[in-house]
């Protein structure tokens, strides 16, 4: 089943595990560690990088870090997780009131921290994790040594309507249409030609995968992570206004994330959300890094994998730490699922 793309392209050990937290609920996690393997022994610390956690964007999941995954646990232990709500976690049904949606989002991943034994941590999150990203760092600015920001959604808060004419007639229309209904509802009502849709719409997937796939395993894949019972789905768009904009920007917040915390944003030259953001914050903090990857688009990750995965291992010296113990496995207290991601 294509939900349960398998990262070839991966060459070390890792565990593939849904992590419980409460309320029955459960994050679906790759784990790669020094090992990551339930129930092995401990193994010295080679490893002196802290923890990476890796955080996808709306519609995404795990699979989509798949040529990253090998290069970027090379040096240190990598964890990547399906959001609340997306993926092969679970699907609860989250609070309509924005701020209610990103304190479960929030909370989810603190709980799910704990459960894996992480004191410390670098995170990393593109499109809607960047921003989760940024609201847990606000939150727990003890457990963040590192943010990164991968051309992160919801930054800026939206312009009262200067270019509204500007925007075409039959994009105004399509959006009063379908804004009672969740962003993907569409590709659920086609029923069983929604693959067929994905690859159509998406057929750039294709050509990002193409060094790891031969076929549509990666629209495929998109098209089961979002076929779903609708959960983190509902929750965006309750966190949104049109056309896209975050309800509680987290550009007027960011402000706040702790002097001591490096904050780093990644930016596609060809994506269409712009870089401003990063630079207006910048203008406040000179120390936070910016970096523009060429020929990258939003999915910057998969566009110029190489040239990305070199990028996050430059900014990652800024934490590196010497002899740092948090670097063990996933606890055997996780419950273990499944041989695929």
């Amino acid at each position: 089943m294509a939900e349960q793309i398998q990262p070839v392209s991966v060459k070390r050990p890792f565990s593939r595990q849904h992590v419980r937290i409460s309320n029955d609920n459960y994050l679906w996690t790759l784990a790669f560690s020094t090992h990551p393997h339930l129930g092995s022994p401990p193994s010295p610390p080679a490893q002196t990088r802290l923890p990476l956690v890796l955080l996808h964007g709306f519609g995404g999941g795990v699979g989509l870090w798949a040529q990253n995954l090998d290069s970027l646990s090379n040096s240190g232990p990598v964890y990547a997780l399906d959001l609340l709500g997306f993926g092969r976690s679970s699907r609860p049904q989250f609070r309509s009131d924005p701020e209610g949606a990103e304190e479960l989002f929030v909370e989810a991943l603190e709980e799910w921290r704990e459960k894996v034994g992480l004191e410390e941590l670098v995170l990393l999150g593109h499109n809607l994790g960047g921003y989760l990203s940024a609201a847990y760092t606000l939150r727990y600015p003890q457990r963040v040594k590192h943010l990164l920001l991968v051309e992160p959604w919801g930054f800026p808060a939206r312009p009262d309507n200067p270019h509204h004419s500007s925007i075409p007639v039959w994009i105004r229309a399509m959006g009063a249409v379908m804004s009672p209904f969740n962003p993907l509802a569409g590709l659920r009502l086609a029923g069983p030609l929604g693959p067929m849709l994905v690859q159509t719409i998406r057929s750039d997937f294709k050509q990002k995968y193409s060094s790891v796939f031969e076929d549509n395993t990666a629209s495929d894949y998109i098209y089961h992570l979002n076929a779903q019972t609708p959960s983190g789905e509902t929750a965006f768009r309750n966190m949104t206004i049109p056309y896209g904009w975050a309800k509680r920007p987290m550009l007027e917040r960011i402000g706040q994330v702790q002097a001591d915390i490096p904050v780093s944003f990644i930016y596609g030259s060809r994506s269409s959300i712009d870089s401003d953001s990063g630079f207006a914050f910048k203008k406040t903090r000179p120390d936070v890094e910016i970096r523009v990857i060429r020929g990258a688009g939003h999915y910057v990750f998969a566009d110029q994998p190489d040239d990305f995965n070199q990028t996050v291992l430059q900014l990652l010296t800024r934490t590196e730490k010497t002899g740092n113990n948090n670097t063990q496995g996933l606890r055997p207290s996780v419950d273990t699922e499944g041989p695929n991601p």
